[in-house]
C-alpha cells in the first residue's frame, strides 16, 4: 500500500531554515541572509578581539596599560583570526578525524599562548593546552560522526519511502498482458 510523502511547500512537510529537525519537525529560520552572513564572519572578528584583549592583560600582569601591550594584543587578535579563517576553510576539505584534530590544536595552542603568558611553569602550560586540544578533538570526531550517520539514517529514509510512493509502471503490465 502506497503513503503520501509530504513535498517541500506542503503544510505537512515545510522545511523552514538550514537545521536539521527531525523529519516532519520544521526548524524555522528566523534570521536573514545578512545575519547569517554577518554571524559568520562578525562572531570570528569579535571573539578574536576578545582574545587579543585577553592575551594583553594576562601578558601585563596588572601592570598600566602601553603601547607595546596594546600592539600585542591587536597582533595577537590578527594572528587568531587569520589562523581561524584558514582552518576553517583548509577544514572543510578534510576528513573528519584530521577536521577534528585541526580544530583541537587550533584551540590547544590558543589556550597555551595565553596561559603560557601568565607566567606558570612550561609543563602546565602544554599540559593544559593538550587537555583541551584532546577535549575539543574527541567531542568534534564525536559530532561529526553523529551527524553523519544521522544524515545517512535520514538519507535512507528518504530513498526507502520514495521507492514505495512510485506510481506502477503502466508500460510493463500492458506488454504481459
Amino acid at each position: 500500500m502506497a503513503h503520501a510523502v509530504p513535498t517541500p511547500g506542503t503544510p505537512t512537510g515545510t522545511r523552514t531554515g538550514r537545521g536539521r529537525g527531525a523529519p516532519g519537525r520544521p526548524t524555522p529560520d528566523v534570521l536573514g541572509e545578512k545575519t547569517h552572513l554577518l554571524v559568520k564572519w562578525g562572531m570570528p572578528v569579535a571573539t578574536a578581539l576578545v582574545y587579543g584583549y585577553w592575551v594583553a592583560s594576562v601578558r601585563r600582569h596588572g601592570g598600566p596599560i602601553t603601547g607595546t601591550n596594546l600592539l600585542f594584543g591587536f597582533m595577537s587578535a590578527l594572528a587568531f583570526v587569520i589562523l581561524y579563517f584558514l582552518i576553517r576553510s583548509v577544514g572543510r576539505r578534510l576528513p573528519p578525524e584530521p577536521h577534528a584534530a585541526l580544530w583541537g590544536a587550533f584551540a590547544g595552542s590558543a589556550l597555551g599562548f595565553i596561559y603560557s603568558g601568565s607566567g606558570v611553569a612550561m609543563f602546565t602550560a602544554i599540559l593544559a593546552s593538550l587537555l583541551l586540544a584532546g577535549a575539543v578533538t574527541g567531542s568534534l570526531v564525536y559530532h561529526y560522526y553523529t551527524h553523519r550517520d544521522a544524515e545517512e539514517a535520514r538519507a535512507a529514509h528518504l530513498a526507502a519511502s520514495s521507492r514505495t510512493t512510485r506510481p506502477a509502471d503502466t508500460s510493463r503490465t500492458a506488454r504481459t498482458a
